[in-house]
C-alpha cells in the first residue's frame, strides 16, 4: 500500500530512515574531512577553521551538526520497543567501543620518530577526550534520556541542561574566569581528572572536547531526536518540513540573542552556540527532505549517502591514513616536507594553485580519496557498526 501513498503521507506511513537523513550525515563527514586535512605550505580559506575561541565559522557548525544526526538516527533506531535490559547492553556497548576507537585514533600509530629511532608513544601523553569520545558520551546520555522521558520531558531537560551548563560556568569558575580558556572550570575539572598529559596538545593544555562541555553537546543530540519524531509522527510531511524551518529560525534567533552574555563559542561548546546550530541543523534538515522526499530530487544524492551510510568507518580512515602517509618521510633531506601529506600540498597543490586555493584542492583530492574508500566499501555492502 505503501507505494500508492502521495510523499506528504510518508512520515507516517512507512517511518523509515529517510534517504534525506544519509544526505545530511553524509554532507556532514564530507565537511569534517575537508575541515580536518587542510593542505599544507597556506592558510585555509577563514570559514574553513575553527574560531580561535568566541565567534563562529562553518567548520564550527560541522561536529554538532554530527550530534544532531546521531540523534535523528537514534529516533528511528528506538521505534521498536525492547527490553530495557538488552537496551542499556547495546547502548553501553555501542558507547564503549565508540568512545574506545576515538583513544586509539589518538593514540596511532603508537610510535614516534627520535633521534635514536622510532619509540612507542606512552599512554601517560595520550589524549583522552575527543571527538568521538564526546559522541560516545552524548550517545549514552541521550539514549538514557529518550527511553524514559516524554517529548515534554526531553525538552525541560535539554532547557536545564543549557541553563544549568551557563550556571556552572559563571558561579564555579574563578571569579571573571568562567569563559576564560585555562581559567573555566570546565578546564581546571579536566587537569584534576585527567592531567595535562591526557588533554589536547595543540590549545597549551585547553581540551575543546573536554568532559564538562559534554553536557550542552547532550542537546544537540536530543534536538536530533525530537527532529525525527516529527517527521515520523507529523501529520503530513510537508507541515513538519514547515514547522521544522520556522523552529529552526527561532533557535538562531535565540542563540544570537543570548550571545552578548553567553558569547558564541564552539570549543567551550557554549549554550548559546547550541540554539545557534540547533536552528541551523534544523534549517538544512528541512531543506534536504523538501528537496528529496517532497520534491523527489534524487540526482546527487548517492555521492553524499556513499558517506552517510559509513560514517564511522570513513571518518576513521580520513584521520588514520593522513597520520599514516605523513610518517613517510619525503623530500631532499629526507623528511624536509614532514610527511608524505605535507610534500603533496606543498611540491604538488601548491604548485597547481599557490596560496589558498591550492591548500582547498588538497584537501578536496584527500575528502574524495575518503570517499572512494566508502564507495568501494558501499559496493562490498560493507558497514561499519560499533
Amino acid at each position: 500500500m505503501t507505494d500508492t501513498l502521495a510523499p506528504d503521507t510518508l512520515a507516517i506511513a512507512n517511518p523509515r530512515r529517510f534517504t534525506a537523513l544519509d544526505v545530511f550525515r553524509g554532507l556532514t563527514i564530507f565537511l569534517m574531512i575537508l575541515v580536518n586535512t587542510a593542505g599544507p605550505g597556506a592558510p585555509a580559506y577563514a570559514t574553513l577553521v575553527h574560531a580561535k575561541w568566541f565567534g563562529f565559522t562553518l567548520a564550527d557548525a560541522i561536529f554538532p551538526s554530527f550530534l544532531f544526526a546521531m540523534g535523528n538516527a537514534m529516533s528511528f533506531a528506538t521505534r521498536k520497543r525492547i527490553d530495557t535490559a538488552p537496551y542499556l547492553m547495546r547502548l553501553f556497548k555501542r558507547g564503549a567501543i565508540i568512545f574506545a576507537l576515538g583513544f586509539l585514533m589518538y593514540w596511532f600509530p603508537f610510535v614516534t620518530r627520535t633521534d635514536d629511532g622510532w619509540a612507542a608513544i606512552p599512554f601517560a601523553v595520550t589524549r583522552v577526550p575527543g571527538v568521538l569520545q564526546r559522541l560516545a558520551l552524548c550517545y549514552v546520555a541521550a539514549g538514557l534520556l529518550v527511553r524514559w522521558l516524554d517529548v515534554r520531558a526531553i525538552v525541560i531537560a535539554g532547557v536545564v541542561l543549557l541553563f544549568g551548563y551557563w550556571a556552572i560556568l559563571v558561579f564555579l569558575s574563578a571569579p571573571g574566569m568562567a569563559y576564560d580558556k585555562f581559567g573555566t572550570v570546565g578546564t581546571q575539572l579536566d587537569l584534576w581528572l585527567l592531567g595535562p598529559g591526557h588533554l589536547y596538545k595543540k590549545d597549551g593544555g585547553f581540551d575543546p572536547e573536554g568532559l564538562l562541555g559534554t553536557l550542552p553537546a547532550i542537546v544537540n543530540v536530543l534536538a536530533g531526536y525530537l527532529a525525527g519524531l516529527a517527521v515520523q509522527r507529523g501529520p503530513s510531511l510537508t507541515r513538519t518540513v514547515r514547522a521544522m524551518t520556522l523552529f529552526g529560525v527561532a533557535f538562531v534567533i535565540a542563540g544570537l540573542a543570548w550571545s552578548p552574555w553567553f558569547p558564541l563559542a564552539k570549543k567551550l561548546w557554549t549554550s548559546s552556540y547550541v540554539l545557534l546550530t540547533i536552528g541551523i541543523d534544523c534549517i538544512a534538515l528541512a531543506g534536504i527532505i523538501a528537496l528529496i522526499e517532497l520534491a523527489g530530487v534524487k540526482r546527487g544524492t548517492r555521492f553524499f549517502t556513499i558517506l552517510g551510510r559509513n560514517p564511522l568507518a570513513v571518518y576513521l580512515f580520513s584521520e588514520l591514513f593522513v597520520t599514516a602517509i605523513n610518517l613517510i618521510p619525503i623530500g631532499p633531506d629526507d623528511g624536509a616536507y614532514g610527511g608524505l601529506y605535507e610534500w603533496v600540498g606543498i611540491a604538488i597543490f601548491q604548485r597547481i594553485a599557490p596560496g589558498t586555493f591550492g591548500s582547498l584542492l588538497c584537501a578536496v583530492a584527500y575528502t574524495m580519496l575518503c570517499w572512494a574508500v566508502g564507495w568501494w566499501m558501499d559496493r562490498k555492502g560493507w558497514i561499519l557498526k560499533a
